[in-house]
């Protein structure tokens, strides 16, 4: 390792040297811990008994070769202070660990599993110029395991089960919420104590390689959540490593987070080649093809709190990292969930932006949600809410998301958002979809939205899959699937997302009647988006169309196959000598149609 760039903060490799590796003779410990008195390594190999560790290097770090040191063994540190008193960690760059409550480090041979992804890692992109569909999902609670005392499937179950359900459901990558050891189910992940630890709550590392590797075999893409912000605090992780605020900030104001956690000390090399090397982790050995970094609105502003101004040390971070997981990674995805008005997320570092290839578009989603909750009569007086994203597509690469966040703590599911009685709120949820779909961006959905779940998240409990055996949720359902396989078999949906030339509006509203019509245009073709979000049918609305000889239906929310009222006969359009369609909406109705040459 680069010692000196591990303490200015520009190594990628940490891990390479820190921690528990196995040798052929048996194991070498490492950890960083310069206001450590004296530290001693516990395990299985030594019976639980003290084995002293030795400084190495400058001090600051400490060194222990274990013969007879095997792979799935236990072990901790116990780290002394400089009072005398004593507490075991776990490794902070431990590539496994106990399932909780129990919080041992495991040693791990991470070359026993061999990836056969050679192809799908060759011809990777990061799809800006692609179809983007992410199923967002929590991999403990999409289905429930009848067989395990804790309801979860391991990740080789979980292939067999969740990578057919993706492929048939026309979703083209998974986001999985994070997987680095946590001790509390309820934190879903984001308050971590072993950074570089799986979490054994559904098996191995191997076991895990072996579900991305399936992923890639049936050309799905994998993205991993992934939390650069803060950590747990957790007595036996990062928090006071060594005696010391070592990871975290040592003063109580910015030290702790709105969740109760303990805040990154950005400003420390250490710590950027901590999280630098981790995130690199990831995309190395796992072969994970993007990273989803939450909160980044916390590392932009002080607290996530713009009125206390710029935190620079974080920026410096973000754009860091970035750069540097791009030059190692090119095409892995990086993600920024922001819901900052911060200019720049996605413009590269050396056009002096953060470096991200897409952003959260965050206001897309409450202005769009808070559209379909208001009644219609509300709707008619409030367009901007819906054209208002239209203005600013180009200045950001935008992912539009529908994520965990907006089904939880009170919230209501998509489906409940929609105003309205139950049966009401289908259609309103289908027209929605369709505008999505449409919408310049790529996109996110978190599991349980294709079914029209009616009960917020809960990890605990699997998705209601039951509802399936109700029609108006099974033809929910299946509209979800046609539309998701039409946006990836449509390159005028994705291929100039972020091109001003990709979209075209024909009609914003038109005299209050929440009415919305433009065209999205990409790989040779040109598709006319159609919208009724009003409760009233709209007849004999005259739309004028660029020239084509005919327009083709390619979907319609309101098909009574998908639980509406529209049979289709001839699904042919013929605009008139003016180039106007006469068009005939029913209420909270989505169509899309494919305008073909004379």
């Amino acid at each position: 390792m680069d010692f000196y760039g591990f303490y200015t903060g520009t190594v990628y490799d940490a891990h390479q040297y820190l921690g528990g590796h196995l040798t052929p003779e048996g194991a070498v410990f490492r950890t960083f811990a310069p206001s450590a008195e004296k530290i001693s390594l516990i395990g299985e190999f030594s019976g639980w008994e003290e084995l002293p560790m030795a400084k190495v290097y400058d001090g600051n770090f400490w060194e222990l070769t274990v013969p007879g040191a095997r792979a799935g063994m236990m072990y901790k540190y116990r780290i002394y202070r400089k009072d005398g008193s004593w507490l075991d960690h776990c490794d902070p760059y431990g590539v496994s660990m106990e399932l909780r409550p129990k919080n041992a480090s495991i040693l791990r041979d991470l070359d026993e599993y061999t990836f056969s992804d050679h192809k799908w890692m060759a011809r990777r992109t990061d799809c800006r110029e692609g179809p983007l569909n992410i199923y967002e999902v929590h991999l403990g609670s999409w289905q429930k395991n009848p067989d395990d005392p804790n309801g979860w499937y391991n990740y080789e179950e979980l292939a067999g089960r969740l990578i057919p359900y993706v492929v048939e459901n026309g979703y083209n990558y998974i986001e999985v919420m994070p997987l680095s050891e946590h001790p509390s189910d309820a934190s879903w992940g984001y308050q971590n104590t072993g950074f570089f630890s799986p979490t054994s709550r559904y098996g191995t590392p191997s076991q895990l390689m072996s579900f991305v590797d399936q992923c890639h075999q049936a050309g799905i893409g994998v993205i991993l959540d992934f939390v650069p912000v803060h950590f747990a605090v957790d007595d036996y992780a990062l928090w006071n490593y060594d005696g010391t605020a070592l990871y975290e900030y040592p003063s109580w104001d910015v030290g702790y987070s709105q969740w109760g956690s303990c805040n990154f000390m950005h400003s420390r090399g250490e710590v950027r080649s901590f999280l630098q090397s981790c995130a690199h982790y990831w995309l190395d050995r796992y072969h994970f093809d993007g990273l989803r970094m939450d909160a980044i609105r916390n590392l932009i502003y002080w607290q996530g709190d713009e009125a206390r101004g710029c935190n620079q040390e974080g920026l410096k971070f973000l754009r860091g990292m970035n750069q540097g997981l791009k030059s190692r990674h090119p095409s892995a995805m990086l993600i920024a969930e922001d819901s900052s008005a911060y200019a720049g997320v996605t413009r590269s570092v050396q056009e002096g932006g953060l470096g991200f290839d897409y952003k959260w578009d965050m206001g897309w989603m409450h202005d769009t949600l808070s559209y379909f909750q208001a009644p219609p009569q509300e709707r008619a007086v409030s367009a901007g809410r819906l054209t208002f994203s239209m203005h600013y597509f180009p200045q950001e690469r935008y992912l539009l998301p529908f994520s965990h966040d907006e089904v939880v703590h009170g919230k209501a599911t998509i489906l409940q958002k929609m105003y309205g009685d139950y049966e009401g709120k289908f259609p309103q949820a289908r027209a929605l979809y369709l505008y999505m779909a449409a919408h310049p961006g790529k996109q996110l959905n978190f599991m349980g939205s294709e079914l029209g779940q009616l009960r917020e998240w809960d990890e605990s409990r699997e998705q209601d899959w039951e509802l399936l055996r109700y029609p108006i949720h099974d033809g929910f359902f299946h509209y979800c699937r046609d539309l998701n396989r039409l946006y990836l078999s449509s390159p005028a949906l994705w291929e100039q997302d972020y091109e001003q030339a990709g979209f075209q509006w024909l009609c914003q509203d038109e005299e209050n009647r929440c009415r919305f019509a433009f065209l999205r245009r990409g790989g040779g073709e040109e598709l006319l988006a159609v919208f009724n979000f009003s409760d009233c049918a709209q007849k004999d609305w005259h739309l004028a169309v660029p020239p084509c000889g005919r327009l083709t239906l390619m979907l319609d929310s309101d098909g009574v196959s998908y639980g509406g009222s529209t049979h289709h006969g001839d699904e042919l359009l013929i605009p008139s000598g003016h180039g106007t369609l006469s068009l005939s909406l029913p209420p909270y109705t989505a169509r899309l149609y494919r305008l073909e040459s004379r």
